[in-house]
């Protein structure tokens, strides 16, 4: 497996490494992702499960019981809750969200895909999706993930984000341009 250097030389890209070992090993990589996505979801949802896992003043093994039982309840598989126990025992529950998207990218990676970050000024219908998403994998020569934001702030058009490229189409920034043409 091809694994950027960067992931691998974070903190939390080397847990994340390691739990995709894990996962590849009992062959339940797609599981784990799926675990990964409900905490993440949990995390932003909310504030107590990201306080539990921020606050220096709970101690190991107060987090590691309160994240067994919250495993429990979002029904993660034992290798997901095993893994949050170590987190915990290491004091390392802080990086989860990098951890999360570490283990997305190589995830991600391993299959042959790359992920793309849409965010228009208001939502996309899901044929406008699909039309972007086979627009980008031919562009790519790979299998597009899209994940999309809405920001009014836009004003219309796309900003589409592919690893370190973008694509900026909207109309804040056409007209940004428009005003700095202007200027001079």
């Amino acid at each position: 497996m091809d694994i950027s250097a960067g992931i691998q030389a974070s903190l939390a890209g080397r847990y994340a490494s390691a739990l995709f070992d894990l996962a590849s090993e009992a062959g339940t990589v797609t599981a784990v992702e799926s675990d990964l996505e409900k905490l993440e979801a949990g995390l932003s949802e909310s504030p107590e499960l990201k306080l539990l896992t921020t606050n220096p003043r709970v101690t190991r093994g107060q987090a590691e019981k309160a994240l067994w039982g919250v495993s429990a309840i979002m029904g993660l598989s034992d290798l997901t809750q095993k893994f949050l126990g170590t987190l915990a025992q290491n004091r390392r529950l802080g990086q989860l969200p990098g951890i999360i998207r570490a283990f997305r990218a190589i995830a991600a990676a391993q299959r042959g895909e790359v992920s793309a970050e849409v965010t228009s000024a208001h939502a996309l219908t899901d044929a406008q999706l699909a039309d972007l998403k086979s627009k980008l994998t031919a562009r790519e020569g790979r299998t597009v993930k899209l994940s999309t934001k809405v920001d009014p702030d836009l004003l219309g058009g796309l900003v589409v984000t592919i690893g370190s490229k973008r694509i900026d189409g909207s109309i804040r920034t056409r007209l940004n341009s428009l005003a700095q043409a202007m200027k001079a």
